[in-house]
């Protein structure tokens, strides 16, 4: 579980950290090429950043769908509203379990709907040709405009996203079952740094 909790993090680092350094010298880019400087406008001008924004566009979609399941683990999603809080401790618990069942249920449907989706769109095609297995009327699926990428690559975002949100409403089901605790998010907590108490007046800190 660990292992899952760490690659989802270094997951939706790498894409936002990806995305932010790929804008940044897209827009540096686009700028100095407008500046006429000897020799460098024109080394600018001959590279090609066209493909910048397609694929920051399609790097959010997935940071998107891995950072909403992070946020039903970490507790930003799940949550109780003053109505539910107003309740007896049985029928809180009762409506807190339906919340996220209802939740697990909903993107295990969008989960399934977008796999269905991905696997006709080329899935299908370039697994059974990976395999060596006859593809027969089955189309390879459409590319993307500027990196002419598979798009079931870009849209397994869906799916895997989705699945792995059903995931952790399950979790945080199971969870609540066994404490009565809902995933909670310290909003003042910085990761990786530990609290302590104040240095007493006098002391070394």
């Amino acid at each position: 579980m660990r292992l899952l909790d760490r690659l989802e993090e270094t997951l939706i680092t790498l894409l936002m950290g990806g995305a932010t350094v790929i804008i940044f010298f897209a827009v540096v880019h686009r700028y100095l090429s407008g500046m006429p400087i000897p020799g460098v406008q024109d080394w600018l001008i001959a590279l090609h950043f066209g493909w910048a924004q397609e694929v920051c566009i399609y790097m959010f979609v997935w940071m998107a769908k891995f950072g909403a399941a992070y946020g039903v683990r970490t507790g930003i999603h799940v949550g109780v509203d003053v109505l539910i809080n107003a309740l007896n401790p049985r029928n809180r618990a009762r409506f807190v379990i339906f919340g996220l069942l209802a939740g697990a249920t909903f993107t295990a449907i969008v989960g399934t709907l977008g796999a269905t989706f991905v696997w006709e769109n080329g899935a299908h095609y370039a697994i059974f040709r990976f395999l060596g297995l006859p593809t027969g009327d089955v189309p390879p699926g459409p590319t993307t405009p500027d990196l002419e990428v598979s798009t079931w690559i870009v849209y397994s975002a869906v799916p895997l996203g989705s699945y792995l949100m059903c995931f952790r409403f399950l979790e945080a089901t199971v969870g609540f079952v066994r404490t009565g605790e809902l995933p909670h998010h310290d909003h003042g907590h910085v990761e990786g740094i530990d609290e302590t108490d104040p240095p007493v007046p006098g002391e070394k800190a």
